[in-house]
């Protein structure tokens, strides 16, 4: 009776080490994923805001060229009002184009960050569902390895009873 005590704490201190062991390799291979996933996700973003950002600069930078070049216009022809107002009426329209091109470039990059979102949230969800894949795996597993082990005891307890 006494070896069946043994035997079976050591069957339970054997099952618990590897329930550890599981657990830890687990934990750590579902951490590994996980900064995987926001390594490349910070990229994606990064990416595009740099992306945005770069279009966003030349499109502004055109614009406040052509703000200064009506600004100019306006001290140099002071004396000829109606050339300034034509130059005027095209730089608004030209700015006003610009500002239609800013408009769309953030609507863009808005419209964008929000599919990125999108597919990151995909990404979480697809790597939550592996992960309860994973324990589901884990769990049937280990059940396995004890009832394997379980019946590995009783039929020595048995053993040693018979003989």
């Amino acid at each position: 009776m006494l070896t069946l005590t043994v035997d079976i704490r050591k069957a339970f201190l054997a099952k618990r080490k590897r329930l550890e062991i599981y657990t830890k390799s687990s934990l750590k291979t579902s951490h590994q994923k996980m900064e995987q996933i926001w390594k490349a996700q910070q990229s994606d973003r990064h990416k595009l805001t740099e992306n945005y950002s770069t279009q966003f600069s030349v499109v502004f930078q055109q614009w406040d060229s052509d703000v200064q070049k009506s600004k100019d216009q306006d001290e140099k022809l002071s004396s000829l009002f109606r050339q300034q107002q034509k130059i005027f009426q095209q730089m608004r329209a030209a700015q006003g184009q610009r500002l239609k091109t800013i408009k769309q470039l953030f609507e863009q990059y808005i419209q964008s960050l929000e599919e990125l979102e999108k597919r990151h949230h995909d990404h979480h969800s697809k790597f939550h569902t592996e992960l309860r894949q994973e324990m589901t795996l884990l769990q049937k597993k280990i059940l396995m390895d004890t009832q394997q082990q379980e019946m590995a005891t009783v039929r020595k307890s048995i053993q040693t009873m018979l003989l």
